[in-house]
């Protein structure tokens, strides 16, 4: 409790020193897409995962060698530790996310200054919305971040797909690059205000999926192919986990 009581203490002045700091490089970022505002809230969130020493955190895959080439990025969801996980990786993308985050003082202005992207679930033109300001993103050459399952996983298996951020990729014809999660569940867990203990949580990156040539009616079939490719990956850590349970190591 102490423990958690202190790494939310370290968050909540790091987020508070970041606004000042974003308010000025957003003053001066003249790119459409305001891609080193975003890019500097990212760090905000790398940071995070910096002070809770218990977290161990892998990242591998595939290396992203052009950071404004654009992709429809998707990941799976376990905790609100995904956040600033996945933050870590070195290039900036715009996140679709719940409205609820930016009624949040500060941490909302910080995500709006940033440019991510509002998704109100409440009201049924706001996904239309969304995904028209994802597509200008794209065509700024700047990444854009959906958790298609919509909300965290209970218990760490992966929901049904949306097909929203799939037909986006194919109508903008810019490839899908899965992300792969694990460990976040048990590193925050859903409806609690403490961290888990020492945690592994690893992240990796797969290769694109294309999605040249693909017209509307592939959309299912390719939101079919980046889900069983993500769960692939999840099975094969979970029988890395089981393994290594059963060796004792």
């Amino acid at each position: 409790m102490i423990q958690s009581a202190w790494t939310w203490f370290a968050v909540s002045i790091l987020i508070v020193a970041w606004l000042p700091l974003l308010a000025v490089v957003r003053l001066f970022d003249r790119d459409p897409a305001h891609y080193r505002t975003g890019w500097w809230f990212r760090r905000l969130g790398c940071m995070l995962t910096k002070v809770n020493p218990t977290w161990h955190i892998t990242i591998s895959g595939y290396d992203v060698s052009e950071p404004r080439r654009p992709f429809v990025v998707v990941s799976n969801h376990q905790s609100l530790a995904d956040i600033p996980v996945i933050s870590c990786l070195p290039w900036e993308m715009k996140w679709v996310a719940k409205a609820e985050l930016f009624h949040v003082p500060i941490v909302g202005w910080l995500m709006r200054l940033a440019g991510d992207i509002v998704l109100d679930r409440g009201d049924s033109r706001s996904g239309a919305r969304a995904l028209m300001t994802a597509r200008q993103y794209l065509r700024a050459r700047c990444s854009v971040m959906f958790f298609p399952e919509g909300t965290r996983s209970r218990h760490g298996g992966l929901r049904s797909f949306s097909e929203g951020p799939f037909r986006l990729a194919i109508k903008e014809q810019v490839p899908v690059l899965p992300l792969v999660i694990d460990g976040t569940r048990d590193a925050l867990p859903k409806h609690s205000w403490m961290f888990g203990g020492s945690t592994q949580v690893r992240l990796t990156v797969l290769p694109p999926v294309p999605t040249d040539g693909l017209t509307g009616s592939d959309a299912a079939s390719l939101t079919d192919t980046v889900r069983k490719r993500i769960a692939e990956q999840l099975d094969e850590w979970s029988g890395e986990n089981a393994s290594s349970s059963h060796d004792g190591t």
